[in-house]
């Protein structure tokens, strides 16, 4: 089986992340507060979000951060859509595009195939895909009866909540549970989840195998 390192060598300086958004920007939030400590190593060159006046635009420029709105619906196509976006991404000279609650689909070129993750509220393959976001998963989640719930972190490829798996991080699913209630809960599992990923990447420790990824020792173990 044939397999890709999406970075050969560790990086050695702050990844420059392209973070792109929808909705309010927390996953956006918990980057920033994580650079601040000092406890991601990683700066934001680039926010981008897919309609104005949402609440990740303001949380971007009080911190600071270059933020542009590259509206879906100003676009005939996805293809069209997808080539401004990462035209930004490629000016800003970012290396790994996250998606951070970005809710529409992109075409992902050539030079940043494996340079695009995405975290889903649930433990892909279940409850994902066209449809699954936001509360809708944590809804579908209690409606099935779950005992346990989580977050992915992926690969993006062209279809929703597709492409190999970095990490996933469990959560219970309580008998008294409310959306609200296990949304935060895996928010909470997200914040830890999305930083190891950009971690993981930085250090060139991930080796992709088909639709597995291996997590490689650090360097020099």
């Amino acid at each position: 089986m044939s397999s890709i390192r999406p970075l050969l060598e560790p990086l050695g300086r702050p990844i420059r992340l392209g973070v792109l958004i929808s909705g309010g920007g927390t996953t956006l939030q918990n980057f920033i507060d994580r650079i601040q400590a000092g406890s991601l190593n990683a700066e934001i060159p680039l926010v981008v979000a897919s309609k104005p006046g949402c609440g990740g635009i303001e949380r971007a420029e009080k911190a600071g951060l270059p933020c542009q709105v590259v509206a879906r619906r100003d676009y005939q196509s996805v293809d069209e859509f997808s080539e401004a976006i990462f035209a930004l991404c490629r000016q800003a000279q970012v290396d790994l595009v996250t998606l951070a609650g970005f809710l529409a689909l992109i075409r992902i070129p050539p030079d940043f195939e494996h340079r695009v993750m995405n975290i889903h509220p649930a433990l892909i393959p279940a409850f994902c895909g066209k449809g699954y976001y936001g509360h809708r998963v944590h809804e579908a989640v209690l409606e099935r009866g779950c005992k346990v719930s989580g977050c992915t972190v992926h690969f993006a490829d062209n279809e929703y909540d597709h492409g190999p798996i970095i990490v996933q991080k469990t959560v219970p699913v309580r008998d008294d549970d409310t959306p609200d209630t296990l949304a935060a809960r895996v928010f909470e599992a997200e914040c830890e989840a999305y930083p190891e990923a950009i971690e993981l990447y930085s250090e060139a420790r991930l080796q992709i195998e088909g639709s597995r990824v291996r997590i490689l020792p650090p360097a020099g173990l």
